[in-house]
């Protein structure tokens, strides 16, 4: 019996070793593009422009279950507002605007076969804001609760140095970048599929 006890004292403590290990930190550097859906309520549509854009992202991954990252990304989110008689004398415009995102997100992953496949779930904060254009469009910054997910691939090439492969989506509820029209307070979804690079600290 206590035998039994210390081999198993001694395989957990093994495990914990491997655990240990396996841990890393590193900050990941990706491109993007950004591919959102269009939204119809309250007689409005709303068509966000597709775009390009950036991501940084810090992470620690304890173990293949505890993982988590904090991340920040950027594009540009331009507004297409259009609808008929309803909306008076302005029935279309387009808002040109920049989306900031902040999120926190779980990361679990496994390394196998010398590469590391992760997922992504988190919740953020994204942050539109309108530039300066056409006067006669008044416009407000606008942000909302947003909720990502995603799954991907980390591929080392060196030690400390791989290439990150991912997609992320992103569900928010439309921005409101302008009083011109009515809210359209339906959720809308973004997808970004992403490449970029990664540094093990």
């Amino acid at each position: 019996m206590k035998l039994s006890t210390a081999v198993l004292a001694i395989i957990a403590l093994s495990g914990l070793g491997c655990t240990c290990a396996s841990a890393q930190t590193d900050v990941g550097l990706s491109v993007y593009g950004a591919f959102s859906g269009t939204t119809d309520a309250n007689g409005v549509t709303q068509s966000p422009a597709n775009s390009a854009g950036g991501i940084v992202e810090l992470r620690h991954l304890a173990n293949p279950i505890v993982g988590f990252e904090g991340t920040y990304s950027f594009n540009r989110a331009n507004q297409k507002y259009s609808c008929g008689v309803s909306c008076g004398n302005i029935s279309e415009a387009t808002v040109k605007a920049d989306a900031h995102e902040v999120t926190v997100d779980w990361v679990p992953s496994i390394k196998v076969l010398g590469v590391r496949p992760f997922g992504v779930l988190g919740v953020g904060a994204l942050i539109n804001v309108p530039q300066s254009g056409d006067s006669t469009i008044e416009t407000k910054t606008d942000t909302k609760a947003v909720y990502v997910y995603g799954a991907g691939l980390d591929w080392p090439v060196i030690p400390h140095f791989g290439v990150r492969l991912q997609y992320r989506g992103n569900l928010y509820k439309a921005p409101d970048v302008t009083k011109l029209f009515t809210s359209a307070d339906r959720f809308t979804h973004t997808a970004e599929p992403m490449i970029g690079i990664y540094f093990r600290l």
